[in-house]
């Protein structure tokens, strides 16, 4: 469940900041997860209250590749686990990495950062 709590939550933001699965697809690209990791710490249990915080950790300056962290939280804000994915867009016909166009570079520029947000570039 924590997994699918860390994908839920992604792909709301994504809608909330207008990369929505009609965009996707009129653009023939979409977001692809290389790694997917996520440190466990508390037990959920039925009935417990669930929030998840998803924030930007790093990314290349162009967007074209990021990282995201998930903070899992329980009841009154205990962290229950940990989510880190390093993501990054496909072109959906060519099947190859997609170079964002500037309409989603202006949507990942609301994204929200996490303490210590950095651009990373190609090395």
């Amino acid at each position: 469940m924590y997994y699918d709590f860390g994908s839920f939550i992604r792909t709301c933001f994504l809608i909330e900041i207008g990369l929505t699965p009609k965009v996707f697809m009129q653009h023939h690209f979409g977001p692809i997860v290389f790694r997917e990791e996520c440190l466990f710490k508390k037990e959920i249990k039925f009935g417990d209250k669930v929030v998840v915080n998803a924030s930007l950790q790093k990314s290349r300056s162009d967007y074209s590749r990021w990282t995201i962290v998930h903070e899992i939280l329980i009841n009154d804000g205990i962290l229950a686990a940990t989510l880190t994915i390093d993501g990054a867009w496909m072109d959906t016909a060519t099947r190859k990495l997609y170079q964002p166009e500037q309409f989603v570079i202006d949507a990942f520029d609301k994204v929200p950062r996490h303490e210590g947000f950095v651009f990373e570039e190609k090395k």
